[in-house]
């Protein structure tokens, strides 16, 4: 592989000032926007010999044909000219965000002569006021027709009140009651204006005295006997008091914050969004975020904030993040100048806005491995992942059937290893397998041994699985939902166990776990399959006859899949290791007098192993809950036997 490319400008031409810089391909597309504080600093990362990149970022560069780069005043300038870059050009290798929603706001058309509230998709209404999003139009609606009980504005269209306007006669809407404006003859336009301004600024500040107020002007008008304006008021408290009923109290009264939970992998993000209002969370957003170069939490943070605030929303006067980036500096005076006043961005250590924030990351978690499922549901994408491992792996036919493998210990002990199946691109539960391994050399050989295992059913001749001297002895059942092992076709009439050949073999790891597959399959003498590995740090993709990896599309639907089988048999070996661990350390402990299922649970958990426990003093076992230094004594004497005849 050649040092560097061809296109690589001299270091004395690149500036030290701040700035963006594009890199382009042959035909001239943008395919990477990014920005630096000192840009001979920040492009020389990229033409370092081409062997010590990032894969992804190497094929980035491969890609490119020229870089250019445009200096500016200083770090806020450049960021504020990457985000209008990245929006006109929309690069390939920048973050992709696959929200495929449009969020309903509440909008207020202040540039109106007599505004009104509606509900809205739109993001570019001239001189509009816009709060929100909400999660569903529904929820604005409901909300937008509360806040008109409390403040009565106008609702028709806009041609609607034209014609009223110019005809005296009512709107259809105020003729029915459920217009307020200027339109309905019941309240002239500086008059409605001023109930405007007041919605406005109730939705800004959503202060909860407004419901104190409305009480005492309807105690006030029914003292009066004015009882039509106390049955008013009274409407409007019940509105007001419904308002807030329906928003959970999770910080102080006085705080305005956005809080941004992300949970991200090497592929994709989540990202849930909770918007909190005078102590209240009045909106929530989530979405997902596709990664093609392998950002770090600060700057998918960076290109997050870039996202929300760089359109008709404005922040808050504090935003927590997870992580801060490196231009933290710059991005909070960008938001400044977005919101007109102070912003201050932090990362919550303790309090209360940690556990929201807390909350938040565990919402993105689960909206992560939804949108995982729901995308593995996908048959299209199924049928497309296939192709493209097909072409990928320059495979004859399409992988209908792929058995991956892993290897699964506790500092060399209780080592075992898992095969998981998936047949069209889904899980075949009831043919994944577990294998223990008696002796262990080191993780490449244990593939070795389970593959070799595994591949001598093909000819007939398998030793059986889940044995750990080669007999065919299963350990019994798994749990629910994740296979059991297949039973004699003799009596079931159902297939014969491993009868089925897999089109592509995997194997958790890179080059030395796919050479020890490859040696395995050589050794069998079995032909016409195909063998890969992924290396987890990296999503590469490594096969027996190359000494580079195959780079897939950080978006890709192939790589996708590679991945949901690889974390399947990870998950899948784990299980079953950690269980065999549990009834390892039971059953030793299980014959010290006085130690029931409740404590040995406890000791499983603090020490994890039996290896662990053994070298553990009697002061550190009755550390452990509910072990005193009597049972401790005991525990210590049963696994340290003193030797016979002393």
């Amino acid at each position: 592989m050649r040092d560097t490319v061809p296109y690589r400008p001299k270091a004395g031409e690149i500036p030290t000032r701040p700035g963006v810089y594009r890199f382009r391909d042959e035909s001239g597309r943008v395919l990477y926007v990014g920005k630096a504080k000192n840009l001979r600093s920040r492009l020389s990362n990229y033409f370092v010999p081409l062997r010590s990149l990032h894969e992804r970022t190497r094929r980035m560069v491969l890609t490119a044909a020229s870089v250019e780069w445009t200096v500016v005043g200083g770090d806020v300038d450049a960021l504020q000219l990457e985000y209008t870059w990245i929006k006109e050009f929309d690069p390939p290798f920048n973050v992709k965000y696959r929200d495929d929603k449009s969020y309903p706001y509440i909008a207020v058309t202040l540039a109106d002569e007599a505004p009104r509230a509606i509900v809205t998709r739109r993001a570019n209404i001239p001189g509009a006021k816009y709060f929100g999003p909400y999660p569903k139009v529904w929820a604005a609606q409901e909300t937008l027709d509360l806040l008109r009980t409390i403040f009565p504005t106008r609702a028709c269209k806009d041609s609607d009140y034209k014609r009223a306007m110019a005809t005296g006669k009512p709107c259809f809407l105020g003729q029915i009651g459920r217009c307020f404006g200027p339109c309905s003859g019941t309240v002239g336009i500086a008059e409605h204006r001023h109930h405007v301004d007041e919605f406005v600024a109730f939705m800004q500040n959503q202060d909860s005295r407004i419901i104190d107020e409305l009480e005492r002007q309807m105690r006030e008008a029914a003292a009066a006997q004015d009882y039509e304006q106390a049955a008013r008021r009274r409407d409007q408290l019940a509105a007001a008091r419904s308002f807030f009923e329906k928003t959970a109290v999770v910080l102080r009264d006085s705080v305005d914050v956005d809080l941004f939970g992300i949970e991200h992998d090497e592929l994709s993000a989540a990202v849930q969004l909770f918007r909190v209002r005078k102590g209240r969370i009045r909106a929530v957003r989530a979405w997902t975020v596709d990664k093609e170069l392998d950002v770090g939490l600060g700057d998918l943070v960076d290109s997050v904030l870039q996202n929300v605030y760089g359109g008709v929303e404005s922040p808050p006067a504090e935003v927590v993040v997870p992580e801060l980036p490196d231009d933290a500096e710059a991005l909070q005076s960008w938001l400044e100048s977005i919101a007109g006043r102070r912003v201050r961005l932090k990362v919550a250590q303790r309090g209360d806005k940690a556990a929201l924030l807390e909350t938040a990351r565990q919402n993105a978690a689960h909206a992560l491995m939804l949108a995982k499922t729901r995308r593995s549901a996908d048959f299209t994408a199924r049928s497309q992942a296939l192709e493209d491992i097909q072409e990928a792996l320059d495979m004859a036919d399409a992988p209908l059937r792929m058995e991956c493998f892993d290897v699964s210990h506790l500092s060399g002990t209780n080592i075992v290893a898992s095969m998981v199946v998936f047949e069209d691109g889904l899980p075949r539960k009831d043919e994944y397998r577990r294998f223990t391994i008696p002796e262990y050399a080191d993780d490449t050989e244990a593939l070795h041994q389970v593959l070799t295992r595994r591949l001598a059913y093909l000819r007939g001749d398998g030793p059986g699985e889940d044995g750990a001297n080669g007999t065919d002895a299963p350990e019994g059942e798994v749990p629910a939902g994740d296979g059991v092992p297949a039973d004699d076709p003799a009596t079931t009439g159902r297939r014969k166990k491993f009868a089925y050949r897999p089109n592509l073999l995997i194997v958790d790891g890179g080059e030395p776990q796919v050479a020890a597959a490859a040696r395995a399959l050589e050794e069998s003498g079995v032909r016409g399959i195909r063998v890969c590995g992924i290396a987890k740090r990296l999503e590469e993709i490594w096969t027996p006859e190359s000494p580079f990896p195959v780079v897939l599309p950080r978006n890709s639907e192939a790589l996708f899949m590679l991945q949901r089988i690889r974390d399947e048999a990870h998950r899948f070996a784990i299980t079953h290791q950690r269980q065999r661990r549990k009834r390892d350390i039971g059953s030793v402990l299980a014959e010290v007098p006085g130690l029931g299922p409740a404590r040995v649970k406890e000791l499983l958990r603090h020490f994890g192993s039996v290896t662990r426990l053994r070298s553990a003093s009697v002061d550190e076992i009755a550390e452990v809950k509910g072990v005193g230094p009597a049972t401790a004594e005991a525990v210590h004497r049963h696994l340290h036997p003193e030797p016979a005849g002393r």
